[in-house]
C-alpha cells in the first residue's frame, strides 16, 4: 500500500506523517507499507533475540531492534527511509535519539533484512544504500531461497549472504545449511542457516 502524497516527502517530513498502523518506508518521496508475513516475523524475532543474547552476554556497547527508521539515499541523492527487520545499532547513538522521535541519519553497525517476495529491493536497492551509507554489516537472510539464482545458485538453498565494508566497499560471504554465519560485529555467534530455517517454523 501507497500513500500518495502532493509532494514528495523528505525522510524529515515522513517521520511526522507515518502512519501509525504498522511498518512504512519512504520510497520516492512517497509513505509505502512494508507487511511481512508471519515466517518473515519469526525469523526477525530470533535473530533480534540471539544478537541480544550476545550482547549482553559479552557486555558490548550496541543496542539492538526491530523496525527503527533510517534516513538512507540512492545513487542519484534521493532521500529514503528504510526499516531494517532487525538493526543494530552502537550505544552512544542510540543514546543520542532517546528523547526523540527522529530517525537515525548515522550508520547502524549491522542491518538485517529477511527476504520476502520482493527480493529485488533488498539484493538491489537496500544492498547499494546501505553500502552508500556506510552500515558497517548487511545480513540478507533468505531462508526461502526465494531470489533468483545468480544470487543463491543451481539448485536454490536457504541462504544468508553477509556483507561486510571493506574501503566503503560491501564484500559478500555465503553461507548455507549447517554453515556457521560469520560476523564481524559478533565474532563469537554461534548461528548456523539451520536454526534460522528453524526458527521460520515456529
Amino acid at each position: 500500500m501507497t500513500y500518495t502524497t502532493t509532494k514528495p516527502l523528505t525522510f524529515a517530513e515522513f517521520l511526522q506523517v507515518c502512519p501509525e498502523d504498522g511498518s512504512y518506508e519512504l520510497i520516492d518521496g512517497e509513505i509505502v507499507k512494508v507487511d511481512a508475513i508471519g515466517s518473515n516475523k519469526s525469523v526477525s524475532r530470533f535473530l533480534m533475540f540471539a544478537l541480544n543474547d550476545e550482547i549482553r552476554r559479552l557486555t558490548l556497547d550496541y543496542v539492538v531492534d526491530k523496525d527503527i527508521a533510517i534516513r538512507t539515499f540512492t545513487n542519484s541523492g534521493t532521500e529514503r527511509g528504510r526499516r531494517p527487520d532487525v538493526s543494530v545499532v552502537e550505544k552512544k547513538i542510540w543514546q543520542r535519539y532517546l528523547n526523540t522521535y527522529a530517525g537515525i541519519i548515522e550508520p547502524l553497525q549491522l542491518a538485517v533484512e529477511v527476504v520476502s517476495t520482493n527480493w529485488e529491493d533488498d539484493y538491489v536497492d537496500k544492498l547499494d544504500e546501505y553500502q552508500r551509507s556506510g552500515i558497517f554489516e548487511y545480513w540478507l537472510v533468505d531462508y526461502l531461497a526465494i531470489a533468483s539464482r545468480s544470487y543463491l545458485g543451481n539448485p536454490k538453498v536457504p541462504t544468508v549472504l553477509v556483507y561486510q565494508l571493506v574501503e566503503g566497499v560491501y564484500q559478500m560471504s555465503k553461507y548455507t545449511g549447517s554453515d556457521r554465519i560469520i560476523s564481524s560485529t559478533f565474532p563469537e555467534l554461534e548461528l548456523t542457516v539451520s536454526a534460522i530455517i528453524k526458527a521460520s517454523q515456529g
